[in-house]
């Protein structure tokens, strides 16, 4: 897979070197740090600027792209005996679910599952978690249901996040649990929160519609730890 922009690298350098097969730079770094990564293992190649726009789009590349091996996708069936799960409910947007496995990742959640999705373009998840990712272990299980029940009969609590829940500081929060956020316009169906455990909230100091998902999520997930 493809992956671009200095966050993303950066993060991959440090913590995945191994995984990346070519670095491609499109502009000039500093002589110190060309050769630390000379010394990294992997092939570097300079390219004009041009080419790197074609290589991804002509998306923001920031100079700097690189090939890495593919993320390989779990069972979500792995998980089953973790303690702290988050499930996303028909979430689709790329940019919302990089930054939630991001924060869930430094929240202290072992797994993320997405359900309600056949597939996700993993290049793009990939680099809006900042490289993230590769340090979280990430399903996709079309049947939101099936995830559910298997949850349960592994002895997780499931909390499902909806504006009409109790309020997430009042909740005495179980400790195998797992966190059911829904799509960024519909919420959870009432067919999944109807099969959840617990509904809960956050209490707005100030009246609002909503929360995004993403900082909603950030928030219950950092009360949930």
């Amino acid at each position: 897979m493809l992956i671009y922009a200095k966050q993303p690298i950066n993060y991959i350098i440090e913590n995945h070197p191994l995984k990346i097969k070519t670095l491609y730079l499109a502009k000039e770094i500093d002589k110190k740090e060309y050769s630390r990564l000379m010394k990294m293992g992997f092939e570097i190649k300079r390219i004009p600027s041009d080419a790197a726009g074609k290589m991804c789009k002509n998306a923001s590349h920031q100079g700097i792209l690189a090939e890495v091996e593919d993320y390989a996708l779990h069972s979500y069936k792995s998980f089953l005996n973790y303690e702290f799960v988050l499930v996303l409910s028909g979430l689709t947007d790329v940019g919302n679910i990089g930054a939630i496995i991001r924060t869930a990742y430094a929240l202290g959640v072992e797994a993320v599952i997405a359900c309600g999705v056949k597939s996700l373009p993993l290049e793009a998840v990939a680099r809006t978690s900042t490289g993230a990712l590769f340090d979280m272990p990430f399903a996709i299980e079309t049947n939101i249901h099936d995830v559910i029940n298997d949850l349960k009969m592994s002895g997780f609590t499931s909390y499902g996040a909806d504006m009409g829940g109790t309020d997430i500081k009042d909740v005495k929060v179980k400790g195998k649990r797992a966190l059911f956020l829904g799509s960024e316009g519909e919420g959870l169906t009432a067919r999944v929160s109807s099969k959840l455990d617990e509904i809960v909230s956050i209490k707005m100091a100030h009246k609002f519609d909503s929360l995004n998902v993403g900082a909603a999520g950030a928030i219950l997930m950092d009360r949930m730890r």
